[in-house]
Formats: structure tokens, sequence, C-alpha cells
């Protein structure tokens, strides 16, 4: 049986695919029910990806002598702090509106969405560590090497979680539409 906890897993479980081979990746911007939330759904998770590259990088060229300890301080303190509202409000709304509303529409994947809950929950833990030691780097109290290990563990559960998220959200509102969402 396939692992279905955050840390370990590579993808959902196979019976979760059932939607997403039906509606390929690559199918969903032609699709009409592909609208404007759907859009902005995944222009979020963009940005998310984004901000882990950025932080990523800013912290390999303070390591590498490419960027000052100040500037870095700054644009940790900015994006830093943008990742942790930005992705605790965006799991809330998940959380309470969106997940609990598309699990009813496709009992088939309904299993998936409890998964993306428990992956949320087990986030909460990472994004307090990745805060402790962005604001050890800002205190000057931690190296940003330390950072850059945390952000690293950060990141490949970040990417396994909104990959995961989109392969179960995305096909269940193209077959079902955007009824009572918005």
């Amino acid at each position: 049986m396939q692992s279905t906890d955050l840390e370990t897993r590579d993808g959902l479980p196979d019976a979760l695919h059932v939607l997403v081979t039906a509606f390929p990746r690559d199918t969903w911007e032609a699709h009409p029910n592909f609208g404007g939330l759907v859009r902005f759904w995944l222009e979020r998770h963009q940005m998310f990806r984004k901000l882990s590259a950025l932080l990523r990088a800013d912290t390999e060229a303070v390591l590498d002598g490419g960027m000052d300890v100040q500037d870095h301080k700054a644009r940790l303190s900015r994006f830093g702090g943008m990742m942790l509202q930005d992705l605790h409000g965006h799991h809330q709304i998940e959380d309470m509106h969106y997940f609990p509303k598309l699990s009813g529409r496709e009992a088939a994947v309904s299993r998936g969405f409890e998964i993306l809950d428990r992956d949320h929950h087990a986030m909460d833990g990472l994004l307090n560590r990745f805060a402790e030691t962005a604001n050890g780097v800002l205190r000057g109290q931690a190296e940003p090497g330390a950072f850059l290990q945390e952000l690293a563990a950060f990141d490949r559960m970040l990417l396994r979680h909104l990959e995961d998220e989109e392969d179960l959200v995305v096909p269940v509102i193209l077959k079902h539409g955007l009824d009572g969402l918005e």
C-alpha cells in the first residue's frame, strides 16, 4: 500500500488518479470549466513555488558571497513573511470552504481531500520550523546554511503537496463545475 504521509509519499495513491487520468493536466486550460477561480488558485500555487525558489536562490547567494547579508535579511523578512502569511490563509480557505464542498462532489476521490487536510496539519509544523529558522537568521542567531537545510525539507513537502492538491482539485472542478464554490 502506498504511503499517504506527506513526508514519505511520492504521489497520491493510484486509486485517487481516476479523475486526473480523465482530465490530464495538458488539457485543463482548454476545458470550459477552467475559469477564473481555477486560474487564480493555480497562480497562487505558482507564487508559492516561485517564493520558495527565490528564498533558496537568495540563501545560496549569501552563502556564496554573491549577496550582502543585510540585503539577504531584508529579502528573507519580506518574502519569507509573505510565504508564511499567504500559505496559512490559503490553507484555511481550502480547509474551511473548498475541500468540504469538493469532497462531496466526487466520492471516488473524497479520501484524497482527507489526505490534503492532513498535509495542512503536517505543514503547520513545517511552517513553524521555517519561521523559527528564518527568524534565527534575521536575529543573527542562526546561519543561513541552517535556513537552507530547513528550506530544502520544507520545499520538498510543499511541492509534493501542491502537485497532489492540483491533481485532485482541478479535475473535480472540471468535471462538476464551479457552482457553489465562488
